[in-house]
């Protein structure tokens, strides 16, 4: 019996705003795209869309393999796979009806896996969504083989339940560039508001990218004895130092100050972060949350070693390591691994604090990921990143899909 994969995105662009969904079907045996479909579906939030992009695909493998097809569902949406998988609560009652809808086609089926994939793992997806949005505002329907579309022409068109249209289709590293000096140390919306995105469409059927940010600050905890020594420092928990408490009470300054107006406060939960945060905390009065996702990543043996002691006793493991980020330290954990941590623990703080600017306390490796993320980089450019002790990084997310970096690597406070 084939075996299928669901790849599904949704878009918003406004949440509320002119919004679509795109899903493919793959063979899980080979990866061949055996179906696709998009649709642009009206004015609707990001996470309507991804649901409805779930739906299209759970029912275009319905119409492909009929009742009790094995499935596997993968989707850059956290709270869609979270939700369906059940360990997250549905908490937004405009998404009850779409998820009952979801829960009664997975149930005609077999799925053997809810998993969340980073976004560049859902690239074929995301396009077909963009296609269909792209399509709606000059007036047309999205149509399988259009100018973009890479599947072969033809094929009979899947019927049923599907909205959209559904056709068969075919188918680092520079040695010590990431640890310079320091960084070895650590390498849902209200009627009303659906009603105004309407209004502002009204014509077109279009509108302009939102312009309400959610903000995170990341702030880099201050010194340590191991980041003075130039050590890895990873899951231990070391203390700031006294220079380190002063570079903390700094960054607490100017973040109390205009022009900045912080929400909220999530922080690492090692102490180094946990103290820096605690300081911020302090002149604004805010109460610090702990995420465990934004603790540094895991470097296993090498843990309190400098560079070089560690060329000196695992030289074909530190090659492999600074060769890419899926070799990870004995005993440690890969920059690859640490990519899936941080890119849900990101949308997670997106998603919960939508429109609002948190300050994220953390260290070197979720902080870079989260740049290069937004950056849509590949992990590779870790290695061409250098953040100092203390200093601070700005990404705003835009609800219609774009992030963009406003700073990075900002030390001005400690001058």
């Amino acid at each position: 019996m084939t075996s299928y994969v669901i790849e599904a995105d949704g878009g918003s662009r406004g949440n509320p705003g002119p919004a679509g969904y795109g899903a493919v079907v793959r063979d899980s045996a080979d990866g061949q795209v055996v179906a696709e479909t998009a649709e642009a579906i009206g004015v609707a939030t990001n996470n309507v869309a991804e649901y409805r992009g779930l739906i299209a695909g759970l029912s275009a493998v319905l119409g492909l393999g009929g009742e009790g097809a094995e499935v596997a569902v993968r989707m850059d949406s956290k709270l869609v796979v979270e939700q369906m998988a059940g360990r997250w609560k549905i908490k937004n009652e405009g998404l009850r009806p779409l998820a009952l809808e979801a829960g009664a086609l997975a149930r005609r089926l077999r799925v053997t896996e809810w998993t969340w994939i980073p976004r560049e793992h859902n690239k074929h997806a995301d396009r077909l969504a963009n296609e269909a949005m792209d399509a709606a505002a000059k007036g047309l329907t999205w149509k399988a083989g259009g100018a973009h579309d890479t599947g072969a022409p033809g094929g009979a068109a899947l019927a049923g339940s599907l909205a959209g249209s559904v056709t068969p289709a075919p188918p680092l590293a520079e040695q010590t560039d990431l640890l310079d000096a320091g960084e070895i140390a650590e390498l849902s919306a209200p009627t009303a508001s659906v009603a105004a995105a309407q209004q502002r469409a009204k014509g077109t059927g279009w509108a302009p990218p939102t312009r309400v940010a959610t903000s995170l600050l990341l702030l880099r905890h201050g010194e340590t004895p191991l980041s003075i020594e130039r050590r890895f420092s990873g899951l231990g928990d070391a203390e700031l130092t006294a220079n380190g408490l002063a570079q903390a009470e700094a960054a607490a300054a100017r973040l109390s100050r205009e022009p900045y107006r912080l929400d909220v406060i999530v922080s690492s939960p090692l102490r180094r972060a946990r103290q820096t945060a605690a300081a911020v905390g302090r002149r604004t009065g805010l109460d610090v949350e702990v995420d465990d996702d934004l603790r540094e990543a895991d470097f296993g043996a090498w843990e309190g070693h400098t560079f070089t002691e560690v060329q000196r006793q695992w030289p074909a493991e530190l090659t492999a390591w600074l060769a890419g980020p899926d070799a990870a330290p004995p005993g440690g954990e890969s920059f690859a691994s640490a990519a899936h941590r941080v890119e849900a623990v990101r949308e997670r703080l997106v998603e919960r604090y939508e429109g609002k600017t948190v300050l994220v306390v953390s260290h070197v490796t979720p902080i870079k990921m989260m740049v290069r993320e937004a950056l849509t980089a590949p992990l590779g450019a870790l290695y061409r990143m250098h953040l100092d002790l203390a200093c601070l990084s700005l990404i705003e997310y835009y609800a219609d899909g774009p992030a963009v970096v406003k700073s990075f690597n900002d030390t001005g406070h400690l001058r």
